[in-house]
C-alpha cells in the first residue's frame, strides 16, 4: 500500500500561483509539479474561497451580545451610584 504524500504549504503555494497564472495547461502543471491535475483543481479553488478573507477588516464590529453586556453593566453601575446616594440621603449604614 502507498503512502500518503503530504505536501507543504510551500509547494501548494507554488502550484496554485503557477494555476492562476494560466500560462500552462492543467496536464502541464500536473506534469511538472507531478501531481494529479484534480488535486491542482482543489488547491486552486481553495485558494479563491479563501483570498475574500485576506482584504476584510482585521476588527472585528461588536456582537449583539457584547452590546447587551455593555448595557447591562452600564444599568448596574448606574444602580449601585443611585444605591451610594439614597443610602447617604437616609443615613441608612450598612
Amino acid at each position: 500500500m502507498a503512502k500518503r504524500v503530504k505536501y507543504t504549504a510551500a509547494f501548494k503555494k507554488k502550484v496554485v500561483l503557477a494555476a492562476l497564472k494560466e500560462q500552462n495547461t492543467l496536464l502541464e502543471l500536473s506534469q511538472e509539479f507531478k501531481i494529479h491535475s484534480s488535486q491542482i483543481i482543489k488547491w486552486r479553488s481553495q485558494a479563491l474561497e479563501r483570498f475574500e478573507d485576506l482584504f476584510e477588516d482585521g476588527r472585528q464590529k461588536k456582537t449583539e451580545s457584547e452590546t447587551d453586556i455593555e448595557a447591562i453593566y452600564a444599568q448596574l453601575g448606574k444602580t449601585q451610584a443611585q444605591l451610594e446616594f439614597l443610602k447617604k440621603k437616609t443615613g441608612v449604614n450598612s
